[in-house]
């Protein structure tokens, strides 16, 4: 469908986009391993994505893979080492920080259509990769 017929449903989409990311945080809260998205105050995030970070991404999205779940690592490689960049003559270590979110950064499912159940499937998910319930 184009823009026009999917206009009229942003709002609620985004409530329930809202709704998902609230409860995949309360449900990770406190959850050793993971750090979910931060929000600052006076802030609404819509959740186009929920990304977590993990010290043992591929690990994690190996085990959600086994437990059916799907999930993303949008950017593999930072932009200062993406090659469109390499004239910009920067390399490996350069920006440490950005460097390790990269390879910690891991996008769980999230989208108007999930359910709750699935929601918390997801969160059960991640949480018994560490151990937790």
């Amino acid at each position: 469908a184009g823009v026009a017929a999917k206009l009229p449903r942003l709002a609620a989409w985004t409530d329930t986009l809202r709704r998902h990311g609230g409860r995949y945080d309360a449900l990770l809260a406190g959850c050793d391993g993971v750090t979910t998205p931060a929000v600052r105050d006076g802030c609404e995030p819509v959740y186009h994505q929920y990304v977590l970070r993990c010290a043992d991404r591929d690990g994690l999205k190996a085990h959600l893979a086994g437990r059916d779940v799907a999930s993303g690592v949008y950017y593999p490689l930072c932009l200062h080492l993406q090659p469109c960049f390499a004239a910009l003559g920067y390399s490996a270590g350069d920006l440490p920080v950005a460097e390790q979110a990269s390879r910690e950064v891991l996008a769980l499912p999230i989208y108007p259509e999930m359910t709750d159940e699935q929601v918390e499937y997801v969160a059960a998910s991640v949480k018994a990769f560490f151990g937790a319930s």
